[in-house]
């Protein structure tokens, strides 16, 4: 154990002027063998799946938070995580009675908050799995032992398992078809926007990485998503035809004007970004979404949560099957409205208080800097900022920095003139990270003035001092990177 809590190291990257590794090769039969051992713990509880490139781990923390609000004794899985492993499994636990509680909720007194897995119990649990794992290998039934992923998965199952959890919501980790979180059998299968990225895996093309993003859908299931690029819309359907499932699109949840309210410190000088404030009719009733997730993307995913829980509620899935929705979950337009108030999930354009104050958001990809890059025009134009930056070199560096490098353009040839404003990179600890000098080496093919920190600390107190008490740090490009600097940004 350490502060970070009990890691389990990824495999070892190669140096880049090593041979390429060959491709890992993902076979979910691994997955179900070690399940098998365990006693199939994902069998003991039903399931909601959730595929995408962005806005899953988004739309999992809001359905999860409407399900404990309901009273429902929920468990989230999700990946990766900011600080320490056990963010990754989280139960929720009630807090006091609810007027939402009746005879339809098993083993819940009350609305629940979520918190992650204790040490022990995951350390426990690593050992257990960890243990099976061995034994297969020995036995001859597995190739190899499992991995990283495979054995948080597998942890994550039983300690749902054993905590006797009424519904799982779970985020699939890279893909779906090959996923490990794949070897469930959800009530329902949701997929988020789709966009370009672990092409080295999934494909390189939209629509090659929507098929494996859609194989988590199963016959006779339910689908949730929304239309979204023409490609990703087009393979959605043809799988869909093929496995005669029902499909929901939860476009007529996203709110039919924008609402022009906003969060933040406010005050002079104070962040403002568009906060999620507005009102939707459901079941000829009105429903106040007042989410603290701030950006217009987040009401996509907002959108889809509600339509899940909608979908839970109306009886979805094989009542017949023991892993289904046997009865309908007790889900009210409060419980959604309180869940949806409540979602935490740090990192996201999340707001750190301070002089300057700190932006954080972990656009990883060049969709997800195109979204940050749409919040950054909701800020005063006038306003200082300061960018950290840093990626993985599997991310399309030169794409990322093309999209956000120029709104902090201090040079004599920025349009427009930002003379007040900084890049800083910041090398990140993971064998995966794209070097400084990788980094420097895209902002001045530019023309853009760039400085690097000798690490994440260093940068930080770099951007604090060459930011005016009124400006803006804005943080971004790796979760890796966001997960250290929000832990050092709340320690002073």
């Amino acid at each position: 154990m350490n502060a970070r809590g009990l890691e389990l190291a990824p495999p070892p990257q190669s140096s880049p002027d090593a041979p390429p590794r060959p491709r890992p090769k993902f076979d979910l039969d691994h997955m179900r063998v070690l399940a098998a051992a365990l006693g199939d713990p994902q069998r003991s509880f039903p399931s909601v799946l959730i595929a995408g490139t962005n806005g899953k781990g988004s739309t999992c923390a809001t359905l999860a938070s409407i399900l404990a609000a309901a009273g429902y004794r929920t468990a989230l899985y999700t990946s990766p995580h900011l600080a320490r492993i056990n963010e990754r499994i989280q139960i929720s636990s009630a807090v006091d009675p609810t007027e939402y509680a009746s005879a339809d909720v098993p083993a819940s007194a009350g609305p629940g908050e979520m918190h992650t897995i204790p040490d022990e119990d995951f350390a426990r649990l690593y050992f257990q799995v960890d243990h099976a794992g061995r034994e297969l290998v020995e036995a001859g039934k597995l190739p190899q032992e499992p991995s990283y992923f495979e054995t948080v998965t597998a942890l994550a199952f039983c300690y749902f398992a054993e905590s006797k959890v009424d519904i799982a919501v779970l985020e699939v980790g890279l893909g779906g078809r090959l996923d490990a979180t794949n070897i469930v059998d959800p009530l329902l299968s949701i997929i988020t926007d789709i966009a370009l990225d672990h092409m080295d895996f999934l494909g390189t093309t939209i629509a090659e990485i929507t098929r494996e993003k859609a194989g988590i859908l199963r016959p006779n299931g339910t689908l949730i998503t929304l239309p979204q690029h023409p490609e990703a819309n087009q393979a959605i359907g043809e799988v869909a035809a093929t496995l005669n499932l029902r499909a929901i699109s939860a476009a007529d949840l996203t709110p039919p004007t924008p609402q022009h309210v906003f969060a933040g410190s406010g005050g002079e000088g104070g962040a403002s970004l568009p906060a999620n404030r507005y009102t939707l009719s459901v079941d000829h009733q009105p429903l106040r979404v007042d989410s603290p997730l701030p950006g217009q993307h987040q009401q996509r995913n907002i959108a889809l949560a509600i339509a899940a829980a909608l979908e839970l509620r109306n009886g979805s899935g094989d009542k017949s099957n023991g892993s289904g929705n046997k009865h309908s979950y007790n889900i009210s337009n409060a419980a959604i409205e309180a869940g949806i108030r409540n979602t935490r999930w740090p990192g996201r354009l999340e707001l750190i208080a301070g002089t300057p104050e700190i932006l954080l958001d972990v656009a990883h990809n060049p969709a997800g800097a195109w979204t940050l890059r749409a919040a950054i025009a909701q800020l005063p134009e006038e306003r200082p900022r300061t960018l950290i930056f840093s990626c993985l070199r599997d991310k399309s560096l030169t794409e990322m920095a093309r999209i956000l490098l120029p709104l902090f353009d201090s040079s004599s040839d920025g349009s427009p003139s930002r003379p007040q404003d900084h890049v800083i990179f910041a090398p990140i600890d993971s064998p995966r990270a794209s070097s400084v000098e990788d980094l420097m080496a895209a902002a001045h093919a530019l023309g853009i003035p760039a400085h690097a920190a000798p690490h994440v600390a260093a940068a930080l107190a770099q951007a604090r001092q060459v930011t005016p008490p009124d400006g803006l740090i804005i943080a971004t490009g790796s979760v890796y990177l966001i997960g250290e600097l929000r832990e050092l940004a709340l320690q002073t």
